[in-house]
């Protein structure tokens, strides 16, 4: 069974930057992709970022150049480094696993953790 914890969201001004991280279940990288997916109040879920194995990742088009993805295999950890950061950013933002980057961005994903709240004010 796939157990994903969230930590790192917080409140900052925008611009600001953030780093996420959620420790996964033993090698689940090796088994998934994974990736984060956010939801705001009365929104639909969009995925966010993404990576697989292979080292093949992706982006929503709405954080492309501001994000970062990123994985420690070793440490069962995986990482989305946050930088310039705007108030449309603020979510719940959730750690996932799934097929693809296709799919996480699509969030279409299996399993995910209980989130971590970003808020970003102006």
């Amino acid at each position: 069974q796939v157990q994903l914890v969230e930590s790192g969201g917080g409140s900052v001004q925008a611009g600001d930057s953030l780093r996420l991280s959620c420790v996964a279940s033993d090698r689940t990288y090796s088994k998934y992709c994974l990736g984060w997916f956010r939801q705001a109040p009365e929104k639909e879920r969009e995925g966010v970022a993404a990576i697989c194995s292979d080292g093949n990742t992706g982006y929503a088009e709405s954080v492309k150049g501001r994000f970062t993805i990123s994985q420690d295999n070793a440490k069962d950890t995986l990482y989305l480094e946050m930088n310039s950061l705007k108030p449309s950013d603020t979510a719940m933002y959730y750690c996932a696993a799934g097929p693809s980057v296709a799919a996480i961005l699509a969030a279409r994903v299996g399993a995910w953790g209980q989130g971590t709240q970003v808020t970003v004010s102006s």
